[in-house]
């Protein structure tokens, strides 16, 4: 079991809040690629919106996590709202899970495009993230088609071990926090997926923002 720590003590954290050097940057460029994880460099969010949208055919059939990464971004709302792609959200919320739990689950799992964010980028070309259920974790892995992941610089770190220490003395303070505000329930660090190469080609692209965004 975590314990969370205060918003005081997270604040001094500043290591996993500013911004890597552009030295670091360019280390975890280089890796990934070698990786066979395409990234695309962001100056802000807007940016960031702007170049995930051009890699999405119009008609699509979309999903995305829940990420604040994305929410500030405007990316949530422009697939959900912009009646531009097949949203699998909405369709997935106006469905009923008792009766229609197994079609959800599909649909989730393998979208033809998946979006969202991991709470880790490390100096040695590897992803992580974490998540309390996991839904989001499948098509991260082998699920969706193509991923996009968006991620601010100050998600970068030198190698997994510092990754991990990310998530938990940082990430999920700020994750417990926000979901006891937004569901009335606490998180949880219950699953964690660590990407360290993907072997399809052009399936997992990162998109970099030269800004602290999200956590």
């Amino acid at each position: 079991m975590v314990t969370a720590i205060s918003r005081d003590e997270i604040g001094t954290r500043s290591s996993f809040a500013s911004p890597a050097s552009k030295t670091q940057v360019q280390r975890a460029i280089a890796a990934l690629e070698a990786n066979g994880i395409a990234v695309i460099q962001a100056r802000d969010g807007a940016e960031a919106k702007r170049l995930v949208l051009e890699l999405i055919p119009e008609g699509a059939q979309v999903h995305h996590g829940a990420s604040k990464t994305l929410e500030l971004t405007g990316i949530t709302a422009e697939i959900d709202e912009s009646g531009r792609y097949e949203a699998v959200g909405p369709r997935v919320r106006a469905m009923d899970r008792a009766t229609e739990g197994a079609t959800i689950r599909r649909l989730t799992a393998a979208p033809d495009v998946m979006l969202g964010s991991v709470h880790a980028v490390t100096e040695t070309g590897s992803l992580l993230a974490a998540s309390a259920g996991g839904s989001q974790l499948a098509p991260y892995v082998a699920g969706a088609g193509k991923v996009i992941l968006v991620a601010g610089t100050q998600k970068i770190v030198a190698d997994v071990e510092e990754g991990l220490r990310r998530i938990y003395e940082y990430t999920f303070p700020l994750e417990d926090a926000r979901a006891l505000e937004a569901y009335g329930i606490h998180s949880g660090v219950n699953k964690i997926v660590i990407i360290n190469r993907e072997v399809v080609p052009g399936r997992i692209t990162v998109v970099l923002v030269d800004e602290a965004i999200g956590f």
